[in-house]
């Protein structure tokens, strides 16, 4: 499907990207609001302050999706980078819109506690497939994401894989003949591979990607 363009929002002081799909897509997703397998309509990427604690994260996208008006279904990613420095990259048809902060990164196979609360991501990928993706090619999407992700992450000195909420959501049309694979290697997965890390690589190299408080609000 063609990704729609995102408009920049101002909510409560705070940036926010929104995507309003033209027709629902398929979607895949991590995300705390509209997360899972299933036809979406619009996709939110909200910053949020640092210490974010509302006590219900999914209720809260679903507020400020009312406060702009979305109907149906969709998909909200929450972080506390500046979502301006969102990086958008196109490959071979695809397209990934990517915000990235990496104040704690982790390697995902360290022996470290669990989180306890689910705190907002910092690298959130928003992808767009021009063909049908078959469920199963869609969860193969998710994995080449992460293994894109890391690849720039490591290739820029970055000691981590991720961040412990990264979030991702990939989009394709309802319609047509399904891909029934999205690794990276093939032809919808490596343009996506390719895309991802050529976002997540330049949005590595912004100073202070965090969203600063306005001292006078």
């Amino acid at each position: 499907m063609s990704a729609p363009t995102a408009a920049l929002h101002t909510l409560h002081g705070r940036p926010l990207l929104a995507w309003r799909c033209a027709r629902p897509g398929l979607a895949i997703s991590s995300a705390i609001h509209g997360g899972g397998i299933g036809p979406r309509s619009w996709v939110l990427n909200a910053t949020v302050v640092t210490d974010y604690d509302h006590p219900d994260p999914a209720a809260h996208v679903a507020e400020m999706a009312d406060e702009l008006g979305m109907s149906g279904d969709g998909v909200g990613l929450l972080t506390a980078v500046d979502v301006r420095h969102e990086v958008t990259s196109v490959d071979g048809g695809v397209q990934a819109s990517v915000t990235t902060g990496v104040s704690h990164p982790v390697w995902a196979a360290a022996r470290e506690p669990a989180a306890q609360a689910w705190t907002p991501g910092t690298i959130n990928a928003v992808c767009w497939s021009p063909v049908r993706l078959s469920e199963a090619a869609l969860v193969n999407a998710v994995a080449t994401v992460a293994e894109a992700k890391a690849q720039a992450l490591v290739e820029s000195g970055v000691a981590g894989t991720g961040t412990v909420t990264d979030a991702t959501v990939v989009l394709c049309p309802l319609d047509g003949e399904a891909e029934p694979y999205c690794g990276p290697r093939s032809r919808i997965g490596a343009g996506l591979a390719r895309a991802v890390h050529a976002a997540v690589t330049a949005g590595l190299r912004v100073q202070h990607p965090r969203h600063r408080e306005d001292p006078d609000r």
